[in-house]
């Protein structure tokens, strides 16, 4: 199934190949800028994928090679007033921590600029491969604000204080090879080679069971900002709860036996 961007979006492509959702920033002409109407059509698509059984992980990813997406579109943002502007940074937000929570696996496949907004995006997909050519950067102090769509949270939260703050504060970029030092991405690809590396990639991880991903998912994002014991309690809950499902039975039987498991999602 594959839905054009003509058709229901001006701004987005979305597609569907077994089982893996690519969604695809297409505004190549403002480098895939993020506008407001580009985080409804995102939002809308969002909770789609959440909604359709045959999408088992999705792909975040940018149209063209030059950008993943190079921001928010600072037109827009040069209008906002000070109420105004705290509207817009829930608004992005909400819809960045909705794709965060979908409870499927998101991967941002980054093909180019991933500066601001964009950055932020990548940010609250929960795995990051990038094109040798990337440069990342949050570089919104030199334009006399500051990350809006939750970038100083997550920054820090994946590569720590220190080197958050380094990037924050200089509004600085970094490259693909020193993102992937410092851990901001998972890995780096020749640019050629990223569709194909991002979907391998995907397959693997969906091969597993569907259920058990959801909980994984759960279980680090509840426990990422509570106690250790606290998180501990979250993860002895979802383990209990994983083991009434049919997953879990045809896991374990099809390892005993020796076989392919065949996962139902249930």
């Amino acid at each position: 199934m594959t839905m054009n961007k003509g058709s229901e979006y001006r701004n987005l492509s979305f597609s569907i190949d077994d089982g893996i959702a690519t969604v695809t920033v297409d505004r190549v002409e403002s480098l895939n800028a993020l506008t407001t109407e580009t985080l409804e059509e995102l939002s809308a698509v969002i909770e789609r994928a959440r909604a359709d059984a045959e999408v088992r992980a999705l792909i975040v990813t940018g149209a063209g090679q030059r950008a993943f997406v190079a921001g928010a579109d600072i037109k827009e943002l040069a209008e906002e007033t000070s109420t105004t502007g705290h509207l817009a940074a829930e608004r992005g937000q909400r819809v960045l921590r909705s794709l965060e929570t979908i409870g499927k696996p998101v991967v941002a496949a980054i093909n180019g600029y991933a500066l601001g907004g964009g950055l932020e995006l990548a940010l609250a997909c929960h795995l990051r491969i990038a094109s040798d050519n990337a440069k990342l950067g949050l570089p919104e102090v030199g334009l006399g604000v500051i990350p809006g769509y939750g970038g100083t949270q997550r920054l820090a939260r994946l590569v720590g204080r220190g080197r958050a703050l380094e990037l924050i504060l200089t509004g600085g970029h970094i490259d693909a090879e020193e993102a992937h030092r410092i851990g901001l991405v998972n890995r780096v690809v020749p640019q050629r080679a990223l569709a194909e590396e991002a979907r391998a990639w995907v397959r693997k991880i969906i091969a597993n069971g569907p259920v058990a991903l959801k909980h994984a998912l759960a279980a680090v994002d509840g426990g990422l900002d509570t106690s250790l014991e606290k998180g501990m309690l979250i993860e002895a809950q979802l383990f209990g709860i994983l083991f009434g499902t049919s997953d879990q039975r045809e896991g374990m039987d099809a390892f005993l036996s020796k076989r392919k498991a065949n996962f139902t999602g249930e």
